[in-house]
């Protein structure tokens, strides 16, 4: 099994506690409302949320995917981290393993917020992903991100 990690740092101007509860704590029911063509319904099919919670994900008509299952690997509310891997489905297009990723949202500047994000993907024997299938995802999770963003600029008050 081949492992290939990236990072990606995110700046936003919302402060990292209403960002984690939105992005994190939230985003089972924020994302479908404001994302339905990304993300169709999570569904929680064991645990409670935390540590060990295994959750399906629908994808939106507008995707190329129909779903996948994560699991919960850690939150941790008071550090504003959450760690979750990708377990199975069409999202790991046959060539992966799983996908873990690691989310730390700090202070940043002007009562703003730095998400950093790291991707670990684990692919079957010695599969070599394509370096646009990287950047894709990427950019889905900066978009996905930005909603989010643009939603809590648009509500003030949510959250």
């Amino acid at each position: 099994m081949g492992v290939i990690t990236c990072e990606t740092n995110t700046i936003s101007s919302i402060p990292p506690a209403k960002l984690f509860k939105a992005s994190v704590l939230d985003a089972d029911i924020l994302i479908p409302k404001i994302l339905p063509q990304a993300i169709k319904n999570v569904e929680i099919l064991h645990g409670d949320g935390g540590v060990g919670t295994i959750k399906l994900i629908t994808f939106g008509d507008g995707s190329q995917f129909k779903n996948m299952k994560q699991r919960v690997d850690g939150v941790d509310k008071e550090n504003y981290t959450y760690n979750y891997t990708i377990i199975e489905g069409d999202a790991l297009m046959d060539v992966l393993e799983s996908i873990s990723y690691n989310i730390k949202i700090e202070p940043y500047e002007n009562g703003g917020s730095i998400c950093k994000k790291t991707s670990t993907y684990h692919t079957k024997g010695d599969v070599q992903i394509k370096e646009e299938d990287i950047k894709a995802g990427k950019e889905k999770a900066i978009g996905l991100f930005k909603a989010i963003e643009a939603y809590l600029l648009a509500n003030p008050d949510a959250y």
